[in-house]
């Protein structure tokens, strides 16, 4: 895919990161697309934004967002004090997904990550993707731990 460009988000931007983000099986249970734009959205927005760790990026081809992510860089005392990148909220717009979008923007991410001095490069995928994993298995992700999540609502 050409003549692409990733840049950070703007709160403009929400109503179609929000609907990228409900535009699936598991996104359409979860989300919530409609307009105005929910506060929680916006706060979250916000917190985003003032935090010098995260990075929401959108991926713009003809003054359309076609794509985002989040980018969070976590500093650690494990591993000599190693700084990981995390990558989450892939989404791509449906009508561009199976260009080779996907491998582009984890490419940016990755070496986002290592202008920001990570040794590590990290990602959860909900077991309900399974082309997900499969996909980031050929980009070279390894299934090296377990996740697990407890939902506090």
């Amino acid at each position: 895919m050409t003549n692409i460009t990733f840049r950070q988000a703007q709160e403009d931007d929400l109503p179609v990161i929000i609907s990228m983000l409900a535009d699936d099986d598991l996104g359409s249970t979860r989300e919530d697309a409609s307009l105005p734009v929910n506060q929680k959205y916006r706060a979250a927005f916000e917190a985003i934004d003032k935090d010098q760790n995260q990075y929401l990026a959108v991926v713009e081809q003809a003054n359309e967002i076609i794509g985002c992510l989040q980018l969070t860089f976590i500093p650690g005392l494990s591993r000599l004090g190693m700084w990981r990148g995390q990558i989450e909220s892939v989404r791509i717009a449906s009508g561009h997904r199976g260009s080779g979008l996907g491998r582009q923007m984890f490419e940016w991410a990755i070496t986002e990550c290592r202008k920001r001095g990570c040794e590590l490069v990290q990602l959860t995928t909900d077991k309900a993707r399974p082309d997900a994993l499969k996909f980031y298995e050929k980009l070279g992700f390894k299934s090296s731990h377990e996740g697990m999540k407890l939902n506090l609502d």
